[in-house]
């Protein structure tokens, strides 16, 4: 069976994640590097596994967590469903089962708040690992006069952590933002949708999604 070390190790996959990272950069986007991808399929391992599903299921979600930006090499418009394009005939190659590929690129097609549903259990994780994943040291742009809503915003938060409780059935992400930065409504101005499809994903996993800032439960 294909593991996140293959994946790891494919030029292919390491080539496009750099660039489309590089790419970003130029257009100004938030870092979406090693550290994200890194981070993100962690998280989306850890969410299945709290959860007792499958070894193999978490497996998948961590495949996906770390495949799910690949399309940024092609444009950062509509990324999830031209990475899963991309990624399709790379796990085929790889020798991945035509049933884990389907389950992995729906993962990655759908992890957009634009268009993405949880569609089956890794997406699900996916969604709530790739959105959990703000905060300042995503910001690439040193000049704070020039940040946009979307630097301010993760500029602003210090820490950033996603709690799963198994037995409560409850996914919480918990964030500590400075509000001399950035008020809290100007977090929700840019992130209630995403907000909306994690809630969305914890329902597929039949657990509560809460959202709580500086120690107040807002979702």
């Amino acid at each position: 069976m294909v593991t996140l070390d293959d994946i790891k190790k494919n030029p292919v996959i390491d080539s496009f994640i750099r660039k489309g990272n590089e790419y970003l950069g130029v257009m100004g986007f938030t870092e979406h590097s090693y550290r994200h991808v890194n981070l993100v399929s962690s998280i989306a391992k850890n969410i299945l596994t709290k959860l007792s599903y499958k070894q193999r299921e978490a497996e998948l979600a961590a495949i996906a967590g770390y495949m799910h930006d690949i399309g940024n090499v092609v444009s950062r418009n509509e990324h999830g469903i031209s990475g899963a394009t991309i990624s399709c005939p790379i796990l085929l190659q790889m020798g991945m089962h035509p049933d884990e590929v389907a389950t992995v690129i729906s993962a990655i097609a759908n992890h957009e708040e634009q268009y993405g549903q949880p569609v089956n259990t890794v997406a699900a994780a996916l969604i709530m690992a790739d959105k959990s994943d703000v905060h300042r040291s995503r910001v690439r742009n040193q000049d704070f006069a020039t940040f946009d809503i979307h630097d301010r915003v993760n500029y602003a938060v210090e820490h950033s952590f996603l709690w799963v409780d198994e037995k409560k059935r409850t996914i919480t992400m918990e964030l500590e933002t400075n509000i001399e930065i950035v008020p809290v409504m100007e977090y929700f101005e840019i992130f209630l949708t995403r907000m909306m499809l994690c809630r969305k994903a914890a329902v597929f996993l039949n657990c509560r999604f809460e959202l709580v800032i500086n120690g107040a439960r807002l979702l």
